[in-house]
């Protein structure tokens, strides 16, 4: 079923995965869009309220593009970065054989958009915990005629040339979560340094329980006079299960007025529930010298 990108596509961060030459390389960014794919929710989660959810992808780019609709896994490491393995790690669960989707593939014409719907199955083999896989949209690339296109240095020159064909793709983390939650976070390690790319915060997520802490950062300088300014906001952190540490490093704003030896910083992460309030999840402060 398509429909119009306007109606579905709000402006959340997505954790983006992009196979360059048969390699992954697992970042994380605040836009929504790569290589001509729009996807939105940027998580789903099943907490028993729900056994059938939507994912919307839509295509932003001018030529018709089809996807390729998996899942695969991955480990969070503690700096933050990304791997994707076969195996769990210890006490690390896929949620893949709990999840079904349809479709497998899709093909879309130019600013159009569709729903993969993902249904949770086999909820009598859950334990309780958490468990965690990403649904993998990748774009399949427009295979072409040898020869066809080929740049000029490439039929001038002689033997083989090697043309390397990026292909992307959106990866969303899917997580289902049975039985009682006992995720927890707490910051640690609060550190300012400053280089030849400004004032950073460095600082620790230390992760208990048995779920994941999704939510966002907002640090604010309180000057000397009690003056409050906002000075970083990041959205969309997580610390999956079961890394317990990940450590976080947020540039700061260079605000007129705003003295980094002088006053504080105060560190908030929080989440926004369904009804739109805002819950504290840690909160953290570096007196400034």
């Amino acid at each position: 079923m398509l429909r119009t990108l306007k109606r579905y596509f709000p402006s959340p961060s997505l954790m983006l995965v992009i196979a360059f030459a048969g390699g992954l390389l697992f970042i994380n960014t605040q836009t929504l869009a790569q290589g001509n794919l729009l996807v939105t929710p940027m998580r789903v989660v099943f907490d028993g309220k729900k056994g059938l959810q939507e994912l919307n992808i839509a295509n932003t780019g001018k030529d018709t593009a089809r996807y390729l609709v998996s899942f695969i896994e991955i480990r969070m490491n503690e700096d933050g970065t990304f791997e994707k393995i076969s195996e769990p790690d210890s006490g690390q669960h896929f949620a893949s054989s709990f999840v079904r989707f349809f479709p497998r593939s899709v093909v879309l014409p130019p600013n159009e958009a569709q729903v993969v719907k993902l249904q949770l199955i086999n909820t009598s083999q859950l334990d309780s915990g958490e468990y965690r896989s990403h649904i993998y949209l990748r774009a399949e690339p427009n295979e072409k005629a040898l020869g066809e296109d080929e740049p000029a240095s490439a039929k001038e020159g002689e033997g083989i040339s090697v043309r390397l064909t990026p292909v992307f793709g959106i990866s969303i983390p899917v997580i289902i979560r049975y039985g009682p939650k006992t995720g927890a976070v707490s910051l640690s390690d609060l550190n300012l340094v400053t280089d030849g790319g400004g004032t950073k915060l460095q600082m620790v997520f230390n992760r208990s329980g048995n779920t994941s802490v999704y939510g966002d950062i907002t640090v604010d300088h309180i000057s000397s006079r009690g003056k409050t300014t906002r000075v970083a906001n990041v959205r969309g952190m997580a610390v999956y299960t079961p890394t317990r540490l990940r450590h976080m490093q947020v540039q700061l704003d260079a605000k007129p007025g705003i003295n980094y030896h002088s006053g504080k910083l105060v560190v908030v992460y929080g989440t926004t529930t369904d009804d739109g309030a805002m819950t504290t999840l840690a909160q953290a402060a570096l007196i400034l010298k």
